[in-house]
């Protein structure tokens, strides 16, 4: 019998527990057993249902582009649970000296696809708007003066449509979703679609022109459940045997002894015990830190290239109810962002989502949720403050943006706080990522799992947590 660990229960663990437990039904001679350091399933994905509000303490949905998490709500029987966006009313706006000003419509983060939608914006400059328009016409010098090697969001950026238009839509747009730095992270990376389009139209509206010409229908920009991203959690859990799943038991420890891997967990936190379990293979879907410290005896180089940075994030809900937020009024749309041009001396807000403006059913008839974002250094400056303090500064931000608010519900209001989150994808990411695949796997029967590799979306973790337990099943 093959035995199997995963360490880490966020939604790669239970994501590669599920699929082992599909082989395990299916006859294949294998044992699996789930260890998470905490005291609940599910990770940074969180949802709590309160008064008819549907409040997410995490992610609120995935790229409807990429299909495998959909795929894995429609086998698990939420087909019927699967909502989109409201693409309809969709508008994102970016703060500007102290205004709030839409986007363009049909762009692509920073790309437009059609140029006469840049007429009369107010958030762009004439020299902007300039950039913009030439940028079909230098297609060939584009394409031909393309890096061979990696290069900076930022470095993109500017070749493409200069300065102006990274500051104000390119950094925010990145920042809203990675919660880093564009001049470090990698294009290649984190733009893997943009950098294709480069090398095939040259100008990235050229090519956004050529797909949108292909007839593909367009899809919805976001996905998510009904009841929210929790009911994938608890649909996954329901299929696993509730005696494998092994919470406060964190991973202290691995070492090789012959053709296993002995693995020593902390046992019974509260008495300090500890335990130790062979096993045949080991699937880390842990946090990028805890992988680090666990591989970095086995081997210290394959440890280092496990990105060292990773980016905070402090979220906090605020949600009124129908005849409270009938008594005010904001853009339509899904939210803001607002670019992170100086530093200052109080924690700065990085974005805002009109929850339900952007998704349907989030909350009861005529109420309102408002999610507030900081990440990055305001983040961590936030994070050992109280949830009361966190809630009041960002209450504070959110009011000299939109205008003078009611106080929210303090009994809905949430505060959720994720440090070291998101790893930074920086330049050489995909290269640092080869050598690390190439290095774990003269370890033998080690796979790291979760998002600072290969993604850091939910349908990246799922398709990465399902191909490797695939593979780690097959016995021989």
């Amino acid at each position: 019998m093959k035995r199997i660990a995963i360490v880490g229960g966020g939604i790669a663990g239970l994501t590669a527990a599920y699929e082992l437990e599909l082989a395990r039904k299916r006859g294949a001679d294998i044992d699996w057993q789930l260890y998470e350091a905490g005291n609940r399933l599910g990770g940074i994905v969180e949802t709590t249902h309160s008064q008819g509000f549907i409040l997410e303490g995490g992610p609120d949905a995935w790229v409807s582009e990429k299909p495998w998490a959909r795929e894995l709500a429609v086998e698990l029987g939420l087909e019927s649970e699967l909502i989109s966006s409201n693409d309809a009313t969709r508008k994102t706006y970016i703060l500007i000296d102290g205004q709030l000003h839409p986007m363009p419509d049909r762009m692509r983060m920073m790309v437009p696809q059609d140029l006469s939608a840049l007429e009369g914006s107010a958030l762009f400059s004439d020299t902007a708007r300039q950039a913009y328009a030439n940028e079909p016409g230098r297609a060939k010098e584009l394409r031909s003066e393309a890096p061979e090697e990696d290069e900076s969001v930022a470095s993109f950026v500017r070749r493409h449509f200069g300065e102006e238009v990274l500051t104000k839509i390119g950094a925010p747009l990145l920042s809203g979703v990675f919660g880093g730095d564009v001049a470090r992270l990698s294009v290649r990376a984190v733009m893997p679609n943009f950098v294709a389009l480069e090398r095939e139209h040259g100008s990235l509206i050229a090519g956004l022109q050529a797909k949108a010409r292909g007839g593909r229908p367009a899809q919805p920009i976001f996905t998510t459940l009904r009841n929210g991203l929790g009911t994938l959690i608890d649909a996954i859990v329901a299929q696993l045997p509730p005696e494998r799943l092994n919470l406060n038991r964190s991973a202290l420890s691995l070492k090789r002894q012959g053709k296993r891997w002995l693995l020593r967990t902390s046992a019974f936190a509260t008495e300090g015990r500890t335990s130790k379990k062979h096993f045949h293979h080991v699937l880390f879907a842990t946090p990028i830190d805890a992988t680090r410290a666990l591989l970095e005896p086995l081997d210290p180089g394959a440890a280092a290239l496990i990105p060292a940075d990773a980016s905070s994030a402090v979220l906090a809900a605020f949600c009124w109810a129908a005849e409270t937020a009938s008594t005010f009024s904001i853009p339509q749309g899904f939210g803001f962002l607002v670019p992170q041009t100086q530093p200052t001396a109080e924690p700065q807000l990085l974005a805002a989502t009109f929850v339900d403006q952007k998704f349907p059913d989030r909350a009861p008839a005529g109420a309102r949720i408002i999610r507030v974002f900081f990440g990055g250094r305001s983040a961590d400056a936030l994070a050992p403050q109280s949830d009361e303090t966190i809630a009041a500064a960002a209450f504070a931000q959110l009011t000299k943006i939109l205008g003078p608010l009611p106080t929210p519900d303090a009994s809905l209001t949430t505060v959720r706080g994720w440090p070291r989150s998101l790893p930074q994808y920086e330049v050489g990411h995909l290269e640092r990522m080869a050598q690390l695949d190439q290095r774990v796997s003269k370890l033998g029967n080690l796979t790291l799992l979760g998002n600072g590799y290969r993604g850091v979306g939910l349908p990246d973790l799922v398709r990465d947590a399902r191909n490797a337990a695939r593979e780690c099943s097959r016995v021989g």
